[in-house]
């Protein structure tokens, strides 16, 4: 739990040279590595299902069709975040052989305030904002973030809406980049998708810690990250381990 991999051997960012007193800025995914968004959103999932007739289906495995569907458009001209959830529901309920209303897609939004943040995201965020500035970085549109409860601001937030794009085919990450006022090897970006963050961020030279909470094995069809943990908690015996010695 909290172990370093050294995933990549060779190349700008990799753990072998990695070197975390250069580091001026900390950048996070939220949905999924701040935010538990999968518990967060099953009710409201539960609710369009039930909408549906279909209250028979695993929640759990209609969402991950549903998530599977939004990042394939992440990869498509600019769309909001919203307009993206409507279609990929479409997508869903097809696939699933459901026939809903994509209008049901709102009792997600409406779930948003309810959000939790994961037990070890405030104590540690509270720790590394006294060395590092902290920005977002999250394929969401601002009222949808705005309305989540992150308890904290952050230094820099990083949007889809405001980039215009999303994090697979970098366009997210550029605009980390062209806004963070420091210098890529400056940045480690922390995210639990491997199929957005590891995806978008790696291409571009980023120093990706991949925050594995759910524990799944790393696709070989993605670019390694240059460091594994299963909690952001972990991070600080990576980033401060003169405070944070491993108990190991």
């Amino acid at each position: 739990m909290g172990k370093r991999l050294a995933a990549c051997k060779s190349g700008e960012g990799n753990s072998m040279s990695f070197d975390a007193a250069r580091l001026k800025l900390l950048s996070f995914d939220v949905f999924g590595t701040l935010v538990n968004v999968r518990e967060g959103s099953y009710g409201a999932f539960e609710r369009i299902l039930k909408a549906a007739n279909a209250a028979h289906v695993d929640v759990k495995a209609f969402w991950e069709v549903w998530e599977e569907n939004n990042i394939a458009r992440y990869w498509q001209p600019y769309r909001c975040y919203k307009d993206i959830c409507r279609d990929s529901l479409a997508a869903s309920f097809e696939a699933f052989g459901i026939k809903g209303r994509v209008e049901t897609i709102t009792y997600y939004f409406d779930a948003f305030p309810d959000f939790a943040l994961y037990p070890d995201v405030v104590a540690t965020l509270d720790a590394l904002c006294k060395r590092y500035e902290l920005a977002v970085v999250s394929n969401i549109d601002d009222d949808l973030l705005s309305m989540t409860p992150l308890k904290r601001t952050f230094d820099l937030v990083c949007t889809a809406e405001r980039a215009k794009g999303y994090k697979p085919n970098g366009a997210l990450f550029r605009y980390l980049l062209s806004h963070a006022g420091v210098a890529r090897q400056e940045i480690l970006h922390s995210g639990q998708s491997q199929f957005t963050d590891m995806v978008g961020a790696k291409p571009l030279g980023l120093t990706v810690a991949w925050i594995n909470r759910r524990g799944v094995a790393l696709s070989n069809e993605v670019p390694p990250p240059d460091f594994q943990f299963a909690d952001i908690k972990s991070l600080l015996g990576l980033l401060m381990p003169a405070e944070n010695p491993d108990p190991q």
